[in-house]
């Protein structure tokens, strides 16, 4: 397909031109709307993203000019204007869809094949699964030639497991998919859908196991081609992402980021010195003082994102000289000339060298402690069978260095531990209650004491005497106790640092989160009403409204008061951190701060939830 972006910001055209090259699309880039008329005209697109504000010739005329002309290929309006007015007028003027910045480079991309799907002479064609057949037209299916008679949702279901057919659908995908949010079924409602799908299928001659299901994860279709495990490790963008090409191409991605953020800093840095030099000429104003902070506050987190610590602490330490009540005196400015052009070198000379750690697989991990070897390996085996991984350790002092000794541990889903005689047990599964799950510990035992029990669920765990129980039945007893969280999380990050919010949903995609930002504060309600976020991620420092001012409104609604909501600041003071949470955060995290350790403080709080 071939797209036609109009935009003329250098960054986020690189970016979508990225983004939709590896897709397979051909994407012509102009940068003013007189440009994009001239193309627009003369050669045939399949649709077109086009930015509102626009030199020669704004998005919106541009938009009324082509609609007027007759041209009639879908088009998408990026603006960073979040008002129902410009909304209204852009829809108005003949647009087919509306993006406000800054957004998810994945949302924008699927809005565009939707509307690429929209134009297509053919957007509804046969979709077939082996023996079956299904017309979305006459919405007639059929399995080896015999006619099936489904009801509205089964048929609604098949649709959807064939649209995306190498796809694993979770219970809550499904039901948002299929269901209005006004009639959310529980999750036993669709499961009693895909039992009368099934029975109905088999009956017309599919195997017992046409659609497939992955213990804590969800459902989907099965071939001799297409097992649980290959699906798990498939590169949809709901799945984790694990190849080392993949990972050097993260690294790459921060990489040409920063060699476009780069001048921006530099910028940044010439402005903040031109006040220092007012500043030692006594000719700057209090005001002018502040603009510097500003600029320095904003430096901080920027350097952070890309690890840059050297630089990042030499630009915190011009922060917290800015950011004074006086007018610095001259001694104090000849020491921020210094730190300056500190920074100016720092900044010229590196580059970022970020640690690709491994993403978070979901919850798809096992922690075997201290068990028997004949128990791993039959353990393993029946994991390896039902899209698990396994990782054993033979001590708990092993299981301790694995976990809170590494920086970055592939946490577990859950832990299985073997009760022994020593004490060591007990404070081991206090130390993980505390700091990592709640009730994600299951204890094994062949023999059935009370005394036992009492100790195990005492210190965080669950207690499981395994005296009369089969391999099978221990692994089935354990992955019930895993938290469902089988969907995308949707997570909201509010930050007033433009490069931050472009940069986090590369970041994060990796392990596999649903990331929306929102640099105007006071866009917040409407935004978070919109997405409905399962996790919230707040700076503290943002223009007119700050991020505890936010926090407060939220644990004051009964709608919003369980949601977890971490801060992710550059001030590292105790005082900010207790103001944090004497507001209700669940979270205090400082900048910089890996992609990987991020998302599995998210993840943290969403496993949290689920037992609370």
């Amino acid at each position: 397909m071939k797209i036609l972006l109009i935009e003329d910001d250098d960054a986020l055209i690189a970016l979508l031109t990225r983004s939709l090259s590896s897709q397979h699309h051909i994407v012509d880039v102009v940068k003013d709307g007189e440009m994009g008329w001239t193309y627009a005209s003369t050669f045939d697109y399949d649709t077109i993203v086009l930015d509102i504000m626009l030199p020669k010739l704004d998005g919106i005329s541009l938009c009324k000019k082509l609609r007027g002309a007759g041209y009639t290929t879908p088009i998408l309006l990026l603006t960073s204007q979040y008002n129902t007015t410009i909304k209204v007028q852009g829809l108005d003027a003949g647009a087919d869809d509306y993006v406000v910045k800054p957004f998810d480079i994945a949302e924008l991309t699927a809005r565009v094949r939707a509307l690429l799907r929209r134009g297509s002479t053919n957007p509804l064609p046969l979709l077939s699964w082996g023996d079956l057949m299904l017309n979305p037209i006459s919405c007639e299916v059929n399995y080896n030639g015999q006619a099936l008679t489904l009801t509205t949702k089964e048929y609604d279901l098949l649709e959807l497991f064939l649209r995306d057919s190498y796809r694993v659908f979770s219970n809550d995908e499904i039901i948002d998919r299929l269901w209005s949010s006004d009639d959310f079924p529980a999750e036993a409602t669709v499961r009693s859908h895909l039992r009368r799908l099934r029975h109905k299928l088999q009956s017309a001659g599919a195997p017992h196991d046409f659609i497939g299901t992955i213990h804590g994860r969800g459902y989907y279709l099965t071939s001799s081609q297409n097992s649980p495990q290959s699906l798990i490790s498939s590169n949809d963008n709901s799945q984790p992402i694990h190849s080392h090409q993949q990972q050097t191409e993260y690294l790459a991605f921060l990489q040409e980021t920063w060699v476009q953020t780069k001048p921006q800093c530099l910028e940044i840095l010439s402005k903040i010195a031109a006040i220092v030099d007012q500043l030692l000429l006594e000719t700057c104003t209090y005001p002018e003082q502040q603009q510097a902070h500003q600029k320095a506050h904003k430096l901080v987190g920027t350097l952070g994102v890309f690890s840059l610590t050297s630089a990042m602490n030499i630009a915190r330490q011009m922060e917290r000289l800015l950011n004074r009540s006086i007018l610095l005196s001259p001694t104090e400015s000849l020491t921020l000339q210094t730190y300056l052009s500190e920074l100016f070198r720092d900044i010229e000379v590196n580059s970022p060298s970020q640690k690709i750690d491994s993403p978070h697989p979901g919850l798809s991990l096992l922690l075997l402690i201290d068990i028997d070897q004949n128990s791993i390996q039959s353990l393993t085996d029946i994991a390896d069978n039902h899209g698990y991984r396994t990782i054993s350790l033979s001590t708990i002092e092993a299981a301790d260095r694995y976990l809170f000794s590494n920086s970055n541990p592939n946490l577990p889903a859950l832990i299985l531990v073997n009760l022994r005689e020593s004490s060591s047990i007990l404070g081991f599964l206090h130390n993980v209650h505390l700091r990592l799950y709640d009730q994600a510990i299951l204890v094994l035992s062949d023999r059935d004491e009370l005394i036992d029990r009492l100790a195990v669920v005492r210190h965080g765990g669950k207690f499981l005497c395994t005296a009369n129980l089969t391999t099978e039945q221990i692994f089935t007893t354990a992955v019930s106790l895993i938290p469902l969280i089988t969907t995308t999380p949707k997570v909201m990050v509010v930050d007033d640092d433009l490069d931050w919010l472009r940069t986090v949903p590369k970041l994060l995609q990796p392990w596999g989160l649903k990331i929306t930002t929102l640099a105007d504060p006071q866009q917040f309600w409407n935004v978070l009403q919109s997405v409905q976020p399962d996790a919230l991620v707040l700076d503290i420092q943002m223009p007119e409204i700050n991020g505890l001012e936010l926090c407060q409104v939220l644990r004051s609604d009964p709608n919003w008061q369980r949601l977890p909501i971490l801060f992710l600041s550059v001030s590292k003071d105790s005082i900010s951190q207790q103001e944090a949470f004497n507001v209700g955060a669940d979270d205090y995290l400082c900048k910089p701060m890996m992609g990987g350790e991020l998302a599995q403080r998210i993840r943290h709080r969403l496993a949290r939830l689920q037992f609370s």
